[in-house]
């Protein structure tokens, strides 16, 4: 167990990846608990360090283009931090810590999985494979296992068809194809930014049919929290991170998400992804994001604060479980992404009657915690002068 203490009473725990939607959720929900929350990140424009609940922040080496500097801050900063919880949000990030697991334990509590099959599951190639052994329902996938194979494998699709990388997230590096004549170029293309991407069928979208499982399993691999939602608006419009999802009972989703992280033996949080096939109204699985998401902020608003569990898990060894939860609840992205999602939709005029209809609440804009949208809104300067951070983007 791991019981420090910050100012007074405080526990403290150090927030990494202070960028994202989702750190920002975390260090308010922490905050909001009485937490001494430190919030570190590469640059200092970004919306978690403008938060009135972030106690201290920090700028550290890239663990991307940096990993050994950034371990070495790391251990420096833990063993003088006396922290009871280390948080990163970002896959990176989890996984250079992961890297030296032990000697961060030393020091604090870090409630992820091993680093290996962390590695495994964000290889979406890897994922259908197994999950087709095991029997979940997946989109008719095809590996091309030699570039020479591009033209024998186009003759047997149908189409549309997707080309995803194995390793990206969101919308980054997937192509539509609608006809056989384009196949070649566009997997081409794909395959010289995302070597051996997937081939998959082309689900069609249906209202609804895009959601979500995240869930938090104790070090013992038994679930503790799952919590389901839909995703109603995206950006990009094609498919990408969710600007306003809703949660949902989803109890299929979730049983099959449990189901299939029990199976992989699996610990600390994930998100399953699904889409709904509206040619049978069957769930079948997309990815698993072996991290925090993006949508964070709906779990917290909706009564699953997996940000509080997480450090449960890493002081006690164990946490609530958490099951229930508020459904109907909306929440949105407002800035930039629902704007952008407004702006880019070829149904603009439907889709500005449904713009104006009100959330429960936003991923940064809040009346308690004003702030962090000037912090977003200075985000993207990193985007002009940071060149590790324009890598990190282009790979989501």
């Amino acid at each position: 167990m791991n019981n420090k203490r910050g100012d007074g009473l405080a526990p403290r725990v150090l927030v990494l990846d202070g960028m994202w939607n989702k750190t920002l959720a975390a260090v308010r929900s922490l905050g909001r608990r009485g937490f001494h929350v430190t919030v570190g990140e590469t640059t200092r424009f970004c919306a978690s360090f403008f938060s009135r609940y972030a106690s201290r922040t920090l700028i550290y080496p890239s663990p991307s283009s940096r990993p050994g500097d950034f371990i070495g801050w790391l251990i420096d900063e833990l063993k003088s931090g006396s922290y009871a919880m280390v948080l990163p949000t970002e896959f990176a990030t989890q996984q250079v810590i992961a890297s030296c697991v032990q000697e961060v334990r030393r020091y604090t509590g870090f409630p992820f999985p091993e680093k290996s099959l962390a590695d495994k599951v964000h290889d979406k190639g890897w994922l259908m494979s197994f999950a087709a052994q095991k029997g979940y329902l997946i989109p008719k996938t095809v590996f091309v296992p030699e570039i020479v194979d591009i033209d024998g494998i186009s003759e047997g699709l149908t189409y549309p068809a997707v080309i995803k990388p194995r390793h990206s997230s969101g919308s980054r590096g997937i192509a539509y194809v609608r006809e056989k004549s384009g196949f070649r170029d566009a997997y081409l293309k794909v395959h010289s930014n995302y070597p051996d991407p997937l081939v998959q069928e082309y689900i069609p979208p249906m209202e609804g049919g895009g959601c979500g499982v995240g869930a938090l399993f104790n070090m013992d691999g038994e679930p503790r929290a799952a919590f389901a939602y839909r995703r109603l608006r995206e950006y990009p419009v094609s498919g990408g991170p969710s600007t306003l999802r809703e949660s949902i009972d989803g109890a299929e989703i979730k049983d099959i998400a449990i189901s299939l992280l029990k199976d992989l033996g699996w610990t600390g949080p994930a998100m399953v992804e699904f889409r709904i096939d509206p040619r049978d109204s069957k769930p079948r699985l997309l990815e698993i994001n072996p991290r925090l998401w993006g949508s964070l902020n709906l779990a917290v608003e909706s009564g699953v604060d997996f940000p509080y569990l997480l450090h449960q898990l890493s002081t006690e060894g164990d946490c609530d479980q958490v099951f229930k939860y508020r459904l109907g609840v909306k929440c949105r992205w407002l800035i930039p992404g629902d704007i952008m999602h407004l702006l880019t939709n070829p149904s603009r005029i439907a889709a500005l009657r449904k713009f104006f209809e009100p959330a429960d609440a936003d991923d940064v804009l809040s009346i308690r915690d004003p702030m962090p949208l000037l912090g977003r809104l200075t985000s993207f300067l990193p985007l002009i002068f940071d060149a590790d951070m324009r890598r990190l983007l282009s790979r989501r």
